[in-house]
């Protein structure tokens, strides 16, 4: 493939076949050395552009109830403002300063570096909270990062969050599902706490719709009344080139590994951070520049090419902050997580796919949907912003500057902001978790951007019909409840709180912890190493589908291979992400146990055990058609068995499978799938296929 050419109108590199989009030089800074290994913490805490707003900003937490932070990445925001809080005494009397995060990565690699800045060992004065992880001191923490989710689960135990003092929601531009309940929340707490502090903060954040929806004083008239305020920040420490294709790539993967040696060759020392789509994506492109390495001139440096995204064991993330061998260029494929709150040293190179995995809910299908589609512009800014964040950088764009919205052109397939996840997804978790709360009339919640009545008409339906509901669209008790307390999604939250009744409570727990983690095989692609992961593979499979043979991997490696890292190698399956499914197990378990249900094996009997995963799958239902397609239950959309499956080369007995969940990429694919008989989803689930949708309306 010839090397990729880059264009600005109005500027060309001469004798360089990559073009630049040059910023004015009046808004350059000095060159800055991107390690700063010299200074001090302290002194490189001083040099942040946040560091000279620092008595603004505490006069405005003390004076507003709201304080939205605008500024661009790498200004500091994320680690200073909690240090500045924590400084200034709003930790003192046992309180607690929160950050929220949008993902677990931004969360524990952000506490980490903010335990080192105030010297204390992780996990004690700076701690952090994610999904089946707490690292933090019930007594000793003071400042605490967690996932908004985590948070959001906080309040199910602490409606008030009586313990903080202060909550920061960072990163609030993604939008995400948690996060705009959790500022649906605090409006609610902040009437019965005047004294909490709420911080909203986000490099591209649409400040002045976060400052009506905060602001009690609506007609601004008298603006001593306001509670709420606008704190603009200076932008990025160090600028960033942004350069862009003259024309559109046919295949942008294969585009991106083309940039990444053309900069490695041409280009002068400094690590390279690619955005692409998903796992798989990524791990194809670390193969392929594996193979493309052997045919670099032996001079050239080497190439330290290396995952991110957010299924990665905590071990090998960790990899992605230490700095290269020597004369290595360091080279991280990240999915989106690495937009927000991840500063890697060392990165002066983003090439940016121009794509995203963005999941879609589909009402009239009832599908969720896991599809790749254009990046909205603010999230092509964060990307280029990470270049930026310790040196000044260049951002290579996969696409041209043609494509980018603006008021002259309004068809771009880009938008500006990403849609609210509330209000492109399922939601059912989220209604449910809502109802726990207390919050009965949901049509009354103070959601910032409201989902569709027709998505929360097809939510509550669900929930009916998965037994957290009564017909009075209540929360049932303790099925209800229940769901809402067990950190997994409503339908496998109902095949394990169900699993007594099948008496196969052993085996629901593993298969439930499994799901919770990914790539469980280490399968290769074609030729001989993909012959051989797929006879490994075999050795575990079920005939009845996946769901059995991720049991039967998980039984073995308990047996054989839990501390025997070659047995797990020999036989293909991945050893880190078994050992945190061993760790899941555990903590689901604790709460079967709180609820006093008694745990017993099924004793082999795969019929009990299929039967009880149709109490939650049941929607997710296919019936295989003559040409190998498959149909869902009862909306007719056509489906396709994802090649990773071990049904992928087989037909089910009974012509009927269940499915975890919906992949689209060129097709519909459904993962993880088990054999079912369509008898059992009358019996088991007779509301929702006898169910017409308009019985719940006035319910929610």
């Amino acid at each position: 493939m010839p090397p990729l050419q880059f264009w600005k109108p109005g500027t060309a590199a001469p004798g360089s076949s990559l073009d630049r989009d040059n910023e004015s030089e009046g808004s350059l800074l000095p060159s800055i050395s991107s390690r700063n290994e010299h200074l001090s913490l302290e002194a490189q805490r001083k040099r942040l552009p946040i560091y000279k707003h620092r008595e603004k900003l505490l006069w405005c937490i003390e004076r507003y109830q709201v304080v939205i932070v605008v500024g661009q990445t790498g200004c500091g925001k994320s680690t200073q403002i909690p240090q500045y809080l924590h400084e200034a005494g709003w930790t003192s009397q046992n309180h607690v300063v929160a950050c929220t995060q949008p993902r677990r990565v931004a969360a524990t690699s952000v506490a980490t570096r903010v335990a080192e800045e105030v010297g204390s060992v992780l996990g004690d004065e700076v701690g952090y909270s994610i999904r089946f992880e707490d690292l933090s001191s019930s007594t000793r923490t003071r400042i605490k990062y967690l996932t908004d989710g985590m948070l959001f689960r906080e309040t199910m135990l602490d409606p008030l969050l009586s313990k903080y003092s202060v909550i920061m929601i960072d990163e609030a531009h993604e939008r995400g599902a948690y996060t705009d309940l959790l500022l649906g929340l605090l409006k609610k707490i902040m009437r019965k706490r005047p004294e909490l502090r709420v911080i909203i903060s986000s490099a591209t954040i649409d400040a002045e719709d976060f400052l009506e929806y905060f602001n009690t004083n609506a007609d601004g008239s008298d603006r001593s009344k306001d509670d709420a305020t606008i704190v603009s920040l200076e932008g990025r420490m160090f600028p960033v080139e942004v350069c862009y294709l003259k024309e559109p790539c046919s295949d942008y993967a294969e585009a991106a590994v083309q940039t990444v040696f053309d900069i490695h060759m041409k280009e002068p020392a400094g690590d390279v951070l690619v955005f692409l789509t998903g796992r798989e994506e990524i791990d194809q492109m670390i193969q392929e520049v594996s193979d493309r390495i052997q045919t670099l001139p032996t001079s050239a440096p080497q190439i330290l090419a290396l995952p991110l995204y957010a299924t990665l064991p905590p071990e090998e993330q960790a990899l992605i902050f230490d700095p290269p061998p020597r004369d290595t260029r360091k080279v991280i494929f990240s999915t989106n997580i690495a937009e927000a709150s991840v500063t890697i040293d060392g990165i002066k190179y983003v090439v940016d796919s121009g794509f995203v995995k963005l999941k879609t809910f589909n009402p009239k299908t009832s599908m969720d949907v896991l599809s790749i589609a254009p990046c909205s512009l603010a999230s092509a800014n964060q990307r280029a912003g990470r270049a930026g964040r310790t040196s000044p950088g260049k951002c290579f764009r996969l696409y041209p500057s043609s494509v980018l919205p603006s008021p002259s052109n309004p068809d771009s397939p880009m938008s500006i902001t990403t849609p609210p996840e509330l209000t492109r997804s399922d939601i059912s978790l989220y209604l449910l978790q809502l109802k726990a709360l207390g919050i009965d009339n949901l049509v009354k919640f103070d959601f910032m951007s409201p989902p569709p009545s027709k998505m929360m008409i097809r939510s509550l339906e669900f929930l009916f019909c998965l037994k957290a509901l009564d017909d009075e669209g209540r929360l049932t008790r303790p099925m209800g409840e229940r769901m809402a307390e067990v950190p997994l999604d409503p339908m496998m939250a109902a095949i394990l709180l169900n699993s007594h009744d099948f008496r196969c409570g052993e085996e629901v727990l593993t298969i439930a912890a499994m799901t919770s983690v990914q790539n469980v095989f280490n399968m290769s692609e074609g030729g001989t190493k993909g012959m051989m992961s797929e006879m490994e593979r075999r050795k575990f499979t079920a005939e009845e589908g996946d769901h059995l043979t991720l049991l039967n991997a998980y039984n073995a490696f308990t047996r054989f291979g839990q501390n025997n890292k070659s047995w797990c190698g020999n036989h293909r399956l991945n050893h880190k992400a078994l050992s945190r499914a061993v760790a899941i197990r555990k903590q689901l378990k604790k709460y079967l146990d709180r609820f006093g249900i008694p745990i017993v094996s099924c004793e082999g009997d795969a019929k009990r055990l299929r039967k009880c995963l149709v109490t939650g799958y049941f929607k997710n239902a296919a019936r295989m058609m003559p040409d190998g397609t498959y149909r869902s239950a009862r909306e007719g959309a056509t489906l396709h068995v994802h090649p990773s499956s071990v049904m992928f080369t087989r037909q089910p007995s009974t012509g009927w499978v269940i499915y975890h969940e919906v992949v689209e990429t060129t097709k519909s694919f459904m993962r993880d799938l088990t054999v079912i008989e369509e008898d059992w989803l009358v019996e088991l689930a007779p509301h929702f296929y006898e169910f017409k949708g308009g019985g719940m309306k006035k319910h929610f």
